[in-house]
């Protein structure tokens, strides 16, 4: 697979799998309806070849209020998406986004694969979204976490999986990769020992 990274834009082409054409019809919603967002963890190494199963994809969303979030609701369930833990926008609405909760969509009378989306809530969860990487393969864009970060993170939660994500991510970017930032984000997370272990 060749990648070029360029300064925040990555391109590359690749096999599109039933995961990839999930996400990119679900972001192609947020993009439509001006929805800032950003994809995290197991998702962006798969996204980049990683070979491994994964049940849902995780994203951070900017703060909708509820007219824009009704909006969402209708566009999503327009496109054959539908929340997995709420019937109507306004039960939604209140009971999970305005208080930060996370929301499942899959396709209809499905769960797997599902969307789980996050409203930022975190001063850590905003810099992801301020700080996203645009990935553009087979003419299509989506945004996804800091490549430092994600490492960092991914060895952050330790298990098995992770620290394999964390790894390829690391071995794949190794050229791209802004040391000083990683740096950053290992000390920040407390994770230098796990660092030393696994990546070095």
């Amino acid at each position: 697979m060749e990648i070029e990274f360029d300064n925040n834009k990555i391109r590359f082409n690749k096999v599109l799998n039933n995961l990839d054409k999930f996400t990119i019809n679900f972001t192609k919603i947020l993009d439509k309806l001006n929805i800032k967002y950003v994809i995290i963890s197991g998702y962006v190494a798969i996204l980049f070849g990683r070979s491994r199963n994964s049940e849902d994809v995780d994203i951070i969303i900017d703060r909708v209020d509820e007219n824009k979030f009704t909006e969402l609701w209708s566009e999503l369930y327009k496109s054959g998406f539908e929340c997995i833990l709420c019937d109507t926008s306004e039960f939604a609405f209140k009971d999970y986004i305005s208080i930060n909760e996370r929301l499942r969509f899959a396709k209809t009378n499905t769960f797997i694969p599902n969307m789980e989306i996050k409203v930022y809530s975190e001063s850590i969860d905003k810099w992801v979204l301020d700080n996203s990487i645009e990935v553009i393969f087979n003419n299509n864009s989506i945004f996804i976490s800091n490549i430092e970060l994600q490492i960092a993170y991914k060895l952050y939660l330790s298990s098995e999986k992770d620290i394999e994500d964390a790894r390829y991510l690391y071995k794949l970017f190794i050229d791209n990769i802004k040391l000083n930032e990683l740096d950053k984000w290992v000390e920040k997370l407390n994770v230098k020992n796990v660092f030393k272990r696994y990546l070095l």
